[in-house]
């Protein structure tokens, strides 16, 4: 798999995901797990949804 999320979209995507889980934790209920998804794009570096439309928010030469 070929990342296609820069480090800047990756470190947001992190944040936004453990603020999420941490939420649904506090909150005690299961709209938290819907962190999981950007937490693990982000710990990844690819996107499925990035692949589907053809973008890439890093600048790696496209082969």
């Amino acid at each position: 798999m070929q990342v296609n999320v820069c480090a800047a979209d990756r470190l947001l995507r992190i944040i936004v995901g453990v603020a999420l889980i941490g939420w649904g934790v506090y909150a005690q209920n299961w709209w938290g797990a819907i962190g999981v998804i950007p937490l693990i794009t982000g710990l990844v570096g690819v996107c499925p949804a990035y692949k589907l439309l053809g973008i890439s928010t890093c600048k790696v030469k496209q082969q």
